[in-house]
């Protein structure tokens, strides 16, 4: 899980700038950047271990850190760019995507991020969708929207495009790829600015972020976090929208998909889901009726009074030394569950967790979905 702090928590300046200049730090992403908060406390005293930890990683190169000057130039980027900064843990950060371990450090807004407090289902599907997707993904973010649902999509052509024409009225939610300030397709920019003057836009990116690749499954595990289900309209077997599915059942989202025609390769998606247990949606209702006992408990905690974790007691040198090998002989190119190198070492979750993160910050970790880790070679 990610770090344990309140939802009102108000970050300091210093603290602010720190924090992202760690999770701009070489090798730190989402997962390790909670991890060392918990384990350090501030973002402050986790930017003075890291070298140490990657070197004791197996790291030859000296890690790099973001400056504070780095920092300084973001923040006052931001401000100017009217773009609206929420950091994990403060007040309108969205509760449904706090408790995940990879919940991003930041989101950066544009619009109204008031509308992030509302309960949310996610739309995905195919690019190049039929017609008749587009018209069903457009009726259906209508139709939930109008019951009070945010509609939270990725902005990309076809059914994305329809899912946020359709809710736009009533509220809906663009997770972009990039920076917050890119386009992404350009012709989706008179979109974005209604979007803008009515919904919210939002990324993890940094400003002026072009889109890439690796960068389209960091933005679905968002659209899925954000919302308590995700519907899938159209998609191939291998595409985005099914990796979107894939991690909503990993976050414990429900997993809804229209059925399509067995002609159509764009029904294979969602008519694959539906094999494997994904509820069958024909109408809104179909989706209403299986959300109305989750939309009546909240999916976080509730707010409490001002709480601020201890830092975690570190192992010991001589614990770690031992550590490490059995975990690196543990691990290999293919992917194994975290809870399995604790079973198999018969180590302490704290002593895995620290291996894990000192492998992270070296370079040799690849972190997948499902809590599943993969040694890479050395950096």
């Amino acid at each position: 899980m990610a770090e344990s702090v309140p939802q009102s928590t108000a970050l300091t300046d210093a603290e602010r700038r720190d924090r992202l200049r760690l999770i701009r730090s070489e090798n730190v992403g989402p997962v390790t950047f909670h991890r060392l908060l918990r384990q350090y406390g501030t973002a402050a005293a986790a930017l003075e271990a890291v070298p140490e930890l990657a070197r004791r990683g197996g790291r030859k190169k000296t890690l790099r850190v973001c400056s504070r000057a780095a920092a300084d130039r973001e923040l006052a980027a931001l401000k100017r760019a009217g773009v609206q900064v929420i950091a994990h843990g403060e007040a309108g950060y969205p509760r449904a995507l706090a408790p995940l371990e990879d919940s991003p450090p930041f989101l950066f807004t544009r619009g109204h991020a008031s509308l992030l407090a509302r309960r949310a289902i996610a739309i995905v599907g195919a690019r190049n969708a039929s017609l008749n997707g587009r018209k069903m993904a457009h009726r259906l973010a209508q139709d939930l929207a109008r019951a009070d649902l945010l509609v939270v999509s990725g902005l990309a052509r076809g059914i994305d495009t329809a899912a946020h024409e359709g809710a736009l009225e009533h509220g809906t939610v663009a997770v972009l790829a990039g920076g917050v300030d890119v386009i992404y397709p350009p012709e989706n920019a008179g979109l974005y600015d209604a979007m803008v003057a009515q919904g919210v836009v939002l990324s993890e990116m940094p400003l002026g972020e072009t889109p890439q690749g690796r960068h389209f499954p960091r933005r679905n595990r968002i659209i899925s976090g954000l919302a308590v289900g995700v519907v899938v309209v159209e998609g191939a077997t291998r595409s985005g929208s099914l990796i979107t599915a894939r991690l909503a059942g990993d976050q414990g989202r429900e997993v809804f998909a229209v059925p399509g025609s067995p002609l159509d390769s764009r029904a294979a998606g969602p008519n694959r889901l539906l094999r494997e247990g994904a509820v069958l949606v024909e109408t809104a209702d179909d989706v209403l009726r299986v959300l109305d006992d989750l939309l009546r408990a909240p999916l976080a905690e509730p707010e409490t009074g001002p709480f601020r974790a201890e830092p975690a007691i570190p192992p010991s040198d001589s614990e770690l030394v031992q550590a490490r090998a059995l975990v690196i002989q543990a691990l290999g190119p293919s992917p194994v569950t975290v809870d399995e190198i604790i079973r198999g070492c018969q180590l302490s979750v704290t002593v895995v967790a620290t291996v894990l993160l000192e492998l992270d910050l070296a370079g040799r970790l690849e972190r997948l979905s499902g809590g599943r880790v993969a040694l890479l070679a050395e950096s």
